[in-house]
């Protein structure tokens, strides 16, 4: 059906926007310093460079990372630890609590939905939804969306958490960048 020589160019030419997407990925100009081999030293610093023995040590490391490399995703852990959850997807971006009441308050309970719409630490990377139930004394109960200040308190509070946890791992994977002597 297909010549090898065709075959061959129709690979490449499905594999070539893959390989030319991961070039499109460049960091704020304003953040980087001018001169090429400080902009090197920053990257490899910051652990985004490639050093071969990390490439070869990882074979051997026992280290997984799943969620919990997730900055916001330990951070909203950390911040509804108190409730019991229902589901938990980090694949899906969904953390989904089970109804809360305080020993206080009885008839009133909550339940928090929380969406994850990207990684990275900004205010709109989350979208917080927090219902509240109210029952009266024959169980009848009302459940309305609550929009209002614990909203603003929880995003507030996991996205101070999650920019801890990055500063965290950024001096964890902090590694000075030695200049070899012809280098200099």
């Amino acid at each position: 059906m297909f010549s090898k020589k065709s075959l061959k160019l129709l690979i490449f030419v499905c594999i070539l926007p893959f390989l030319l997407n991961s070039c499109a990925n460049r960091g704020d100009a304003r953040k980087s310093p001018p001169n090429p081999e400080l902009r090197v030293k920053k990257n490899m610093e910051e652990g985004r460079g490639f050093r071969l023995m990390d490439a070869v040590n990882k074979g051997r490391s026992t280290n997984f990372e799943f969620a919990s490399s997730n900055e916001l995703w330990r951070a909203s852990l950390d911040a509804i630890d108190f409730m019991p959850l229902v589901s938990v997807n980090y694949s899906g971006g969904i953390i989904v609590t089970d109804w809360y009441s305080s020993s206080l308050s009885s008839n009133e309970s909550i339940k928090i939905s929380i969406r994850f719409l990207s990684n990275e630490i900004r205010s709109d990377a989350l979208n917080i939804q927090i219902f509240k139930k109210i029952c009266d004394e024959n169980n009848r109960c009302v459940i309305n969306e609550s929009v209002g200040e614990l909203n603003k308190e929880l995003q507030r509070k996991i996205l101070q958490e999650a920019k801890i946890y990055e500063t965290q791992k950024k001096d964890k994977n902090f590694k000075p960048y030695k200049t070899t002597s012809s280098e200099k």
